[in-house]
């Protein structure tokens, strides 16, 4: 079943903002002439999203994103096309938005969940579990306009995600909330989807995307660049986010920089993969202390993960590093060599080196991880990616009766009465 459809929405401002201008396109918002002379927000964006799916859109600032969403929403009207919702919607786009300043908290839950369609009893019944979740204290009582913006974060996004929606937007506003908030907002999107919700997310955290969404659509300049698997167009996305940095020549080290890594012929064939190419990745293992390769996650074990790599240019100050992730693209851990305080010699073209990561596997869940790995030009506060090779190595890890990410020792003792 169709939750949302989107059929060739657009959206065109005039570049002739008097009033006169915007009553004449309100009059006629299809109007081609007017269409022509404005500034195009979106061209025709056509999806569909299925019910209980999570869909990620990603995208640049200014590529359309926040318009799309509020379209979809019903806060924006689109020049042309059309949107199809089947269901509750509950939206949190712009900070704070549909909250009144000189309401209290208390007021503006009972406001905000009246627009999302709930009746004053079933808010009632809400409210305590929306309290609880925002964390804020006595301030429930206070004016709006006495909060600061990670309490309006926490207060509206309480609203939307308890007031039992069945399509859940959520813009960007979760990035100005503490890291403690933020991991709670997603543990409730995780639940809200594993409950059927259907949700539209967009975040510049491509990690979220990839742990959340099955599909994706990729913006750019207004027009679908890409709609697809998540992997796919994460992929692809960081790879034109790398091209385009390079094209802009940030770094200018005199020599022609290679906007892409060709990896057609070697064993990451297949693999996303993004850098300037001034040196790559070619080869990735994990082994036991005693040498032998490991073929699966053993924790308490000692490894080693080894990165191989070859310049094709100079690289005066390299980086090698590796990033561990589950199956839904959550980043466990890593590190690199100028976190661990072991720099690498400069490289000329066509050397060849490795670096040898030494550890003690940590005891995690039962299931599938991802080793990717990175060779990059710079120190830790500006870096270059020369190569980045995601999800180069997988490793199964097979643990009974597991919960959560790592397994923890613990022992239990009874205590008897007396």
């Amino acid at each position: 079943m169709i939750a949302l459809r989107a059929t060739k929405l657009s959206k065109t401002y005039p570049v002739d903002g008097s009033p006169w201008s915007r009553f004449r396109q309100a009059l006629n918002p299809g109007s081609r002439s007017l269409d022509e002379q404005g500034i195009h927000a979106l061209s025709d964006v056509t999806f569909t999203v299925n019910k209980g799916e999570a869909f990620g859109i990603v995208g640049t600032n200014g590529s359309g994103k926040s318009t799309l969403l509020q379209i979809v929403a019903g806060i924006l009207r689109p020049s042309s096309g059309e949107v199809e919702v089947n269901g509750r919607l509950s939206a949190l786009l712009e900070l704070g938005s549909g909250f009144s300043p000189e309401f209290t908290g208390r007021q503006n839950v009972f406001l905000n969940a009246s627009i999302l369609g709930l009746t004053q009893e079933e808010t009632t019944a809400k409210f305590e579990t929306i309290e609880r979740f925002a964390e804020i204290g006595s301030f429930i009582d206070q004016p709006i306009r006495t909060y600061s913006s990670g309490m309006v974060l926490r207060l509206a996004f309480a609203v939307v995600a308890h007031v039992d929606p069945e399509v859940l937007i959520v813009d960007e506003a979760l990035a100005v909330g503490d890291i403690a908030f933020r991991q709670r907002c997603m543990r409730r999107i995780h639940d809200l989807r594993a409950r059927g919700v259907t949700i539209l997310f967009v975040s510049h955290d491509t990690s979220d995307v990839k742990a959340l969404c099955e599909r994706c659509l990729w913006l750019e300049r207004g027009r679908v660049r890409m709609l697809g698997p998540t992997d796919e167009v994460i992929g692809q996305y960081l790879r034109s986010a790398m091209e385009r940095d390079a094209d802009e020549g940030r770094v200018d080290r005199g020599s022609r920089v290679h906007t892409s890594v060709r990896n057609s012929q070697d064993a990451f064939a297949g693999k996303h993969r993004f850098g300037n190419g001034r040196a790559s990745v070619t080869g990735i293992e994990v082994s036991s202390g005693d040498g032998g390769p490991l073929t699966e996650w053993q924790g308490k074990s000692l490894a080693v993960v080894r990165v191989r790599f070859r310049a094709s240019a100079a690289v005066a100050s390299p980086i090698v590093g590796y990033l561990v992730r589950n199956e839904k693209g959550e980043t466990i851990f890593g590190t690199n060599t100028a976190r661990e305080n072991c720099p690498v010699a400069a490289l000329e073209a066509d050397d060849e080196e490795s670096v040898d990561f030494h550890l003690t596997l940590p005891e995690l869940a039962s299931g599938k991880y991802f080793i990717s790995a990175a060779v990059s030009e710079g120190d830790m506060e500006q870096f270059e990616v020369c190569d980045y090779i995601e999800d180069a190595l997988e490793l199964n890890n097979s643990v009974p009766n597991s919960e959560g990410y790592l397994r923890l020792r613990c022992q239990a003792i009874t205590v008897h009465r007396h």
